[in-house]
């Protein structure tokens, strides 16, 4: 067989043209093409590194921004209760002038009245102790027909008032 017989010489010769197309490919990615993709591998890690950074940064910055606003917050809230502490007992100090001020009148104003209601009653009874006596000595008058004494009457009327 005629063909069987050419194969070493075929094979030889494509065995060749392989290694040299093996070889240049070779050569070819592994000078031209990996250099290239190392440098963009190499760069995009250094961008990933500087964004890692950058975000590390802005974390640390919010973090610090976030303690500083916490800070002034109960600054400010306790700058808010000390005001409204302040303005509580200021309010509660004058309520209590404004209250015993009341209480001060109040008292001033029932202690007129209770004078003005023992005067009139001292007067209504002295009133009564008149009207009385002007009664019995009319009352004895009519029944008895004798005209009674005023200062005995009234002394009697006295008496009789004072044990009730």
């Amino acid at each position: 067989m005629p063909q069987l017989s050419q194969i070493p010489e075929i094979y030889a010769s494509q065995l060749f043209w392989l290694a040299i197309v093996f070889a240049l490919i070779y050569f070819g990615i592994g000078k031209a093409m990996v250099p290239k993709i190392e440098r963009t591998v190499e760069d995009r890690n250094a961008r990933i590194a500087g964004d890692l950074a950058a975000a590390e940064a802005a974390r640390d910055a919010a973090a610090a921004s976030d303690a500083a606003y916490e800070s002034g917050l109960e600054a400010a809230r306790a700058t808010a209760l000390g005001t409204l502490s302040k303005a509580k007992d200021k309010a509660t100090a004058k309520s209590e002038a404004e209250v015993k001020k009341g209480d001060a009148a109040s008292e001033a104003k029932i202690a007129e009245a209770t004078v003005r209601i023992e005067a009139t009653k001292t007067q209504a009874l002295g009133e009564i102790e008149a009207e009385t006596v002007d009664a019995v000595q009319d009352i004895v008058a009519k029944l008895s027909g004798v005209k009674a004494d005023r200062a005995s009457v009234a002394q009697q009327v006295k008496a009789a008032l004072a044990n009730g």
